[in-house]
């Protein structure tokens, strides 16, 4: 989510024995975030077990829940929360893009949106995986961070609108063809089968379990990144904070101990689980 950190100082200029740490995500971001996270792990719970019906493990979740109307009645749940959240970013993103015409939304080095440097980016990363070249400086998103983004934000569209189509179907038919149903049945399926599968996957690895932050970036949960790791995740953005004299208004108190255990546990439940369900569900699909 494209943003303005203001998570300012409120101890020693080090902030701590690890030295200073500086903000990335404000509170407000990161309680989206937990919402996404939450309603995506519950409608991955939910809808799995929709979606391999006839699996052994499927059917002993349900019996377990209380049948799969009671699935069904928390994926819709999941579902609505997440709806709302979604309306709530990409609505705090036009009020400060175009009514507050707040620079760096839509472009420049803090913006989501894919830029000709994504592209200079890749190729250098490339080139650096080949032992061809240095590693590149990234700035506030990398691509890989802005394709998540994007990812997942055309899977809300594509994955809801499906979804509630069969949710509310006889209104739809109303303005559709019925073979629409049928398509969107196949595409709600497939497209959250893919998602789940990005983000128990790619998503995790690209941000918790490679090098340099494995086993775990609690980054998200404490919204504050230390020195060190901003440079050596984003040398790009710390040289140009610091050639605008812009790093004292970034910098933060260290994170405090309880969230970052608050962070760890969670993380691993997360992950654990991901995992769990994307072996559950490959087994399941090519047994098919």
């Amino acid at each position: 989510m494209p943003d303005q950190t203001s998570i300012h100082a409120a101890a020693s200029p080090e902030g701590g024995a690890e030295g200073r740490y500086f903000a990335r995500f404000t509170l407000g971001q990161r309680y989206l975030h937990a919402i996404l996270m939450t309603t995506f792990l519950g409608l991955a719970l939910t809808g799995l077990p929709l979606r391999f019906s006839s699996a052994v493990w499927s059917a002993r979740f349900a019996h377990a829940v209380g049948g799969f109307a009671a699935i069904l009645f928390f994926h819709k749940f999941c579902a609505v929360v997440l709806t709302l959240a979604f309306l709530v970013h990409v609505g705090i993103v036009l009020y400060r893009g175009i009514l507050k015409r707040e620079k760096g939304i839509f472009w420049g080095p803090t913006s989501l949106v894919p830029q000709p440097r994504d592209i200079k980016d890749f190729i250098a990363h490339m080139r650096w995986f080949l032992w061809l070249g240095p590693k590149p400086k990234f700035d506030h998103f990398a691509y890989w961070e802005k394709f998540d983004y994007w990812a997942v934000f055309w899977g809300m569209v594509v994955i809801g609108l499906s979804g509630y189509a069969m949710w509310f179907a006889p209104i739809f038919a109303l303005y559709t063809r019925g073979s629409f149903l049928n398509v969107a049945l196949v595409i709600h399926g497939d497209e959250a089968l893919l998602a789940v599968w990005f983000i128990f996957a790619i998503h995790f690895f690209n941000t918790h379990l490679r090098p340099g932050s494995f086993p775990m970036d609690l980054v998200v949960f404490t919204g504050r990144e230390s020195e060190a790791e901003m440079k050596a995740k984003r040398l790009s953005e710390y040289e140009r904070l610091a050639a605008q004299n812009q790093l004292p208004s970034r910098q933060a108190t260290a994170p405090e101990s309880w969230l970052m255990t608050v962070g760890r546990t969670v993380g691993t439940i997360v992950i654990a689980t991901g995992f769990v369900l994307l072996w559950l569900t490959l087994t399941a699909y090519f047994k098919k």
